[in-house]
């Protein structure tokens, strides 16, 4: 979550529960637009994670790990 907004773009505007609710939109073309929920768990599923990566609009689930793990 915090590699996304800090790192990614994403704006932080709610939080429901324990999951943080993203948003992103690309300033040169407004028809991109993403929502990303991210529970704001210590640990994560594979599973999860991947969810979270098609949603932020990563194309290969390995090189969305490298780039977290690069910025964490």
């Amino acid at each position: 979550m915090k590699v996304l907004v800090n790192r990614g773009g994403f704006e932080w505007r709610r939080t429901a529960g324990d999951h943080a609710q993203l948003y992103y939109e690309r300033p040169t073309d407004e028809t991109d637009k993403r929502h990303v929920t991210v529970p704001l768990h210590d640990e994560l599923r594979a599973g999860t994670l991947r969810g979270i990566a098609d949603a932020a609009g990563a194309h290969d689930f390995d090189d969305f790990c490298a780039w977290i793990d690069r910025n964490s």
